[in-house]
């Protein structure tokens, strides 16, 4: 996989960044594995905006992706890997020894032709599936569970993993991609490998255009509006806009958010880098 950089024909071009769109195998989705993606354009139930900076995009529909990898006991072979218009990762298209396709979150590294499985006793190879208490200390994992059964809720975008660091009693340490350390249940399954397209970092858009195609219409800071629409709007010339803050007067830039009652904390150990 590669970035594909544009000469500066245009001012769109000229900071352009994308793609290259090399490990794509498959143009057209499986129609099977297709949902409708319905746009809210930022609106409730009675047409009121309730997200500002929404709207617009490409119409897109959703590609059901497994993220539970619960057929055991029977491999399955990958056909395709897939562009998917709704994660930054590519999909990859399984069949299964009985016939079944699913869609899956490509590992980087794998490729078509190759056998995959998932569920206890499966070796720790690229693209298989299995409970952290039988995976290597060290092993470089993604599409993590937070609890037996959930499905992959973590590490599931473009280029992440998370390390299996140790394991103490019924729990696995895991080093986060954020920086933070946490212990999840070894019967929690996750998949061996990083997330495929590591290099969705490179990209940029080049022009306003490209961000209108996903869906994000223009946003506007709070120091350039006036004080009776913002807490950092208002003042005289180009006002820093004071203490930092969201449009309903929350702290923003270091205000801790997190509830120090949640009961995930017991299975922090070490909270994420600033």
């Amino acid at each position: 996989m590669a970035v594909r950089k544009f000469k500066p024909t245009t001012p769109g071009q000229r900071n352009k960044v994308i793609s290259a769109f090399d490990d794509i195998t498959c143009k057209k989705p499986h129609k099977a594995l297709l949902e409708p993606l319905k746009r809210t354009g930022g609106r409730n139930n009675t047409g009121q905006m309730t997200m500002r900076y929404i709207g617009g995009g490409h119409k897109k529909m959703y590609r059901i992706v497994d993220f539970l990898r619960d057929k055991d006991n029977c491999t399955a072979k990958v056909l395709t890997i897939e562009y998917d218009p709704n994660r930054s990762a590519r999909i990859a298209l399984v069949e299964y020894e009985d016939g079944e396709k699913r869609y899956i979150i490509a590992p980087n590294g794998l490729k078509v032709g190759q056998v995959i499985a998932s569920g206890s006793g499966v070796a720790p190879d690229l693209g298989n599936a299995l409970p952290l208490g039988e995976i290597p200390v060290g092993t470089l994992v993604h599409n993590i569970e937070l609890r037996p059964g959930q499905g992959a809720a973590m590490a599931r975008s473009a280029g992440t993993f998370a390390q299996l660091a140790a394991r103490e009693g019924n729990h696995a340490v895991l080093r986060l991609p954020s920086g933070e350390t946490r212990m999840v249940l070894v019967s929690c399954r996750a998949t061996v490998g990083t997330v495929s397209n590591p290099e969705h970092n490179l990209e940029s858009y080049g022009k306003a255009g490209r961000s209108r195609w996903l869906g994000r219409r223009p946003h506007n800071r709070g120091v350039v509006m006036n004080p009776v629409d913002h807490p950092m709007g208002g003042g005289e010339g180009r006002a820093s806009g004071g203490h930092p803050r969201s449009r309903k007067g929350l702290p923003a830039k270091g205000y801790k958010t997190r509830n120090p009652k949640a009961t995930s904390n017991k299975f922090i150990i070490e909270r994420r880098k600033k």
